[in-house]
């Protein structure tokens, strides 16, 4: 296949639309269901990259959940704990454990539930059907990997009255040295950002606490990776091998690390027992119980604690989740690993991250104001990497 006809661009009225090569090859792709859509192609193409690498970088299967050209997270494929699996939604799976393609992309669907509704998936590895049983419940545009078993295939196909995007990808596919775009009748010509992301990226200390477990090393990877296919500015928190808060597109540096550290906060929050215990009734959806543990975590979760909206939801009133109750949660926890795409330019990035239990930082240092930020981190006892690589991607 040599182009493929879209239904239109990023909106309807930009018509006509297609993908082609323009060397006049053929797409390195296989349509095997469904016609997707001009951002379906933006989310696969970059979500593609990330997974590949990302496995690449750590030996491990590798999934993530995009958006609107953005990964809301992404994960290798580590077993999840019990409470882990009830915080996903993927405790009734049966033989989770057994597929690490599918524990990735549990994860990565799991970690901001409210931005992946609707996604699309990439995995670096053959989906199974254990992954498929995951994605065909889900609310989910489309999906791309390498390969698909017989059995996750037929699963998949039955999603959306049959009209579920379906796209395999050779992968051994490796792009032209050199990428062009156009924008308002003008292209642009660069080199592809082929840098390729190790653990020698982590090898330049700048603090006082030279402490960096494996562990770290792993998570910080997995946090640079995922920048490096994010909408700029970005901060990517990461632990377990998985990205829990991603802040995407922000003008500002230090509100990517709020953005974040928000949706971090909330990761943590909804594997704590006061949430995994909620009374839902046994007729709510996964989509309207996902709504209502963010409105639940919201503030004073009076928006669905209220007479009248409540019995919507739970067999009996659930009590408050308190300020100081969740605050009491978060202050124990530790050792979450972030990443910045570009320095960061003040030390409050930093004072805001170890209040979501940052321990480990990578960011590409160079800022007129180094000083201050390492400074933040020797008073916290973070572990600050300086990797020297920015990771821009617009």
């Amino acid at each position: 296949m040599k182009e493929f006809e879209l239904k239109y661009g990023c909106n309807p009225n930009q018509k006509p639309a297609r993908i082609y090569m323009a060397d006049g090859g053929d797409l390195p792709i296989e349509i095997l269901n469904g016609k997707p859509g001009y951002i379906n192609f933006l989310d696969a193409f970059n979500a593609w990259q990330l997974v590949k690498e990302l496995e690449q970088a750590t030996g491990q299967p590798s999934a993530t959940s995009f958006k609107h050209v953005s990964p809301t997270s992404a994960s290798i494929g580590r077993p999840l704990s019990e409470k882990l699996k009830r915080a996903c939604f993927v405790d009734d799976i049966a033989n989770l454990d057994q597929s690490p393609i599918a524990c990735a992309y549990a994860r990565a669907r799991g970690t901001d539930r409210m931005s992946s509704f609707g996604d699309w998936i990439a995995l670096s590895s053959e989906c199974d059907a254990t992954c498929a049983e995951i994605i065909a419940r889900e609310v989910s545009d489309g999906i791309i990997a390498p390969s698909y078993s017989p059995k996750a295939l037929e699963i998949l196909k039955g999603k959306k009255k049959g009209n579920y995007n379906i796209v395999r990808i050779d992968s051994a596919y490796t792009p032209k040295k050199i990428e062009t775009k156009s924008v308002f009748g003008i292209t642009f010509e660069q080199s592809r950002n082929d840098c390729v992301i190790s653990r020698e990226l982590l090898e330049n200390v700048v603090t006082d606490n030279k402490f960096l477990p494996e562990s770290a090393v792993v998570d910080l990877l997995v946090a640079l990776i995922t920048l490096k296919y994010t909408q700029s500015n970005s901060v990517c928190y990461a632990v377990d091998g998985q990205a829990i808060g991603v802040g995407a597109g922000q003008q500002s540096r230090i509100h990517c690390t709020r953005l974040a550290g928000q949706k971090a906060d909330l990761w943590h929050l909804r594997q704590s027992e006061r949430v995994l215990s909620l009374p839902f009734r046994d007729d709510v959806s996964r989509p309207d119980k996902n709504n209502a543990i963010d409105l639940y975590l919201e503030g004073d979760g009076e928006e669905v604690l209220a007479d009248g909206v409540w019995q919507q939801y739970f067999t009996h009133r659930p009590q408050a989740f308190t300020a100081e109750e969740k605050r009491e949660v978060l202050n124990a926890v530790s050792g979450v690993a972030l990443g910045s795409d570009a320095f960061f330019p003040f030390g409050d990035n930093v004072e805001r991250a170890a209040r979501s239990g940052v321990s480990f930082i990578a960011q590409p240092g160079g800022s007129v104001r180094d000083d201050n930020v390492i400074e933040t981190c020797n008073k916290l006892g973070i572990t600050m990497c300086f990797t020297g690589l920015r990771l821009f991607h617009h």
